[in-house]
């Protein structure tokens, strides 16, 4: 029996495929809570590529955006499982299963140097902190410049003496609220959803987020007036299953590793980016914009690291006075 025309092109094409490809001997399913218009998004679409590429196409790693595979908790409690196989989350919602990873709700902790913040995130301080994941089930990979954090408020921020009394919105962390006690404010944990709303109605004055941040989720409607303080570092923490990791060939693993912390720089570059292009576009839209002096950004360096400091010792204990001491070592190295 002869076959149709379009069935032998079909048959023929299937042939040519099976023997010019072969299927992965590793998939993993990599989620993130960021969608597909975001520099994290593209760095772990280049990361992806950079893996597939240089095994060979025998490790493919599918980057799932939009929160699809869950949110941060679901996503985080699936990788610790070895249901999913990867994910990455900005730290500040780690701390529930790793607090020694809440340090970098810190203010102040790294420097505004993108040089001297690699060093540090890529030295001997950023690899204690991912040691401590793998205690906890985890088979930690790289951290993440995410941008940095600014001050706004309705009320005026012409000075540190300014926030005194003032309310302001913190994820439910002791650290930021203590950050927010020592400027003699008052610090109100708020879920994200509604704080919108709540700047809107006048039950808190201001918040704390990175300038695209304020933008994209028209923030600036509500506000009227920010700093750039830049004094708190967002990081990303790329962490895989050890269930995982564990079937992975030392070299395989060796690409991973070596290749999400290769695109880490373009990531930072790309944050950048979009936070100088937020910063134009809020200017644009009339708010009170204010860049710190150097000698401000030291004041309030010297009343918010140590409260923050203090506040994180209290409650990570021993392995946190461990790992501040490790930072504070390295960071006197930097400053050489």
């Amino acid at each position: 029996m002869r076959l149709p025309k379009h069935l032998i092109c079909v048959t023929v094409a299937a042939l040519a495929f099976s023997v010019g490809a072969h299927a992965a001997d590793f998939q993993a399913r990599l989620g993130s809570l960021d969608p597909t218009t975001t520099a994290k998004h593209r760095g772990l679409l280049k990361a992806a590529e950079l893996i597939k590429q240089r095994t060979d196409g025998h490790v493919v790693i599918t980057v799932f955006p939009s929160s699809q595979l869950g949110n941060a908790r679901e996503m985080t409690e699936a990788v610790q499982l070895g249901s999913l196989e990867a994910v990455i989350n900005p730290a500040s919602f780690l701390g529930g299963f790793d607090p020694a990873v809440s340090i970098f709700d810190i203010p102040y902790l790294f420097p505004t140097d993108p040089v001297k913040a690699r060093k540090l995130r890529n030295g001997p301080f950023g690899e204690a902190i991912l040691d401590t994941f793998r205690k906890r089930g985890f088979e930690p990979i790289a951290l993440w410049s995410g941008g940095w954090k600014v001050f706004s408020s309705n009320k005026p921020l012409a000075n540190v003496k300014d926030f005194a009394g003032q309310r302001f919105r913190v994820m439910d962390s002791k650290i930021l609220m203590q950050q927010f006690a020592s400027l003699k404010a008052s610090a109100i944990a708020l879920p994200f959803g509604e704080l919108y709303t709540s700047l809107q109605n006048g039950v808190i004055d201001g918040e704390e987020n990175p300038l695209d941040i304020i933008q994209r989720m028209k923030f600036f409607e509500v506000q009227k007036n920010i700093v750039v303080s830049d004094h708190g570092a967002i990081v990303e923490v790329v962490l895989f299953s050890p269930s995982f990791w564990k079937k992975l060939p030392p070299n395989y693993q060796k690409i991973i590793r070596d290749a999400f912390r290769e695109v880490a720089p373009e990531v930072e570059k790309g944050k950048q980016d979009d936070a100088e292009k937020s910063l134009a576009f809020l200017k644009k839209a009339g708010l009170n914009i204010r860049v710190p002096e150097a000698a401000e950004e030291k004041h309030m360096h010297d009343i918010m690291y140590p409260a923050g400091r203090d506040a994180y010792i209290a409650m990570a204990g021993d392995e946190g006075r461990a790992l501040i001491k490790v930072y504070e070592e390295q960071m006197k190295k930097l400053a050489n």
